[in-house]
């Protein structure tokens, strides 16, 4: 269920709808992370959802997984689905993401247009979510 926050967007956000929104070809990567094998139950069900798709071909998966590190003492699984021709997204997130730089504005603009958000989207989650934490 999302929070009062994300509900409060002018925009529908792509969190559990990522799959319906891939299928349409309106989403070009979907991003999962947690411990690995440590995926919730409900989870590893919408990834089994996503895997049917991968067998033919019509959804690309891509799998990294990235040892324990200071606070985080366990392995990361980062899963990453993507439309055919669009897997290069699953490398630059990640760049975006374990870059040596301060997080910015500009990291969380190049994250939603990763993920396949409009840039009135983007700029709209700049202007009043960012600015305002």
């Amino acid at each position: 269920m999302l929070n009062s926050l994300l509900r409060s967007l002018p925009y529908l956000i792509h969190t559990n709808r990522e799959f319906g929104l891939m299928m349409a070809g309106r989403k070009p990567i979907a991003v999962f992370v947690d411990g690995k094998d440590q995926f919730p139950e409900v989870v590893a069900r919408y990834i089994r959802l996503f895997d049917r798709h991968v067998a033919s071909n019509r959804i690309m998966r891509s799998d990294y997984f990235l040892p324990g590190a200071g606070v985080r003492p366990y392995t990361a699984h980062w899963i990453f689905f993507a439309l055919p021709g669009e897997e290069w997204r699953a490398d630059a997130y990640l760049a975006l993401l374990h870059g040596d730089e301060r997080w910015t504005a500009e990291h969380e603009r190049r994250q939603g247009e990763l993920l396949g958000y409009e840039d009135w989207m983007n700029d709209y989650w700049i202007e009043h979510i960012c600015s305002n934490h």
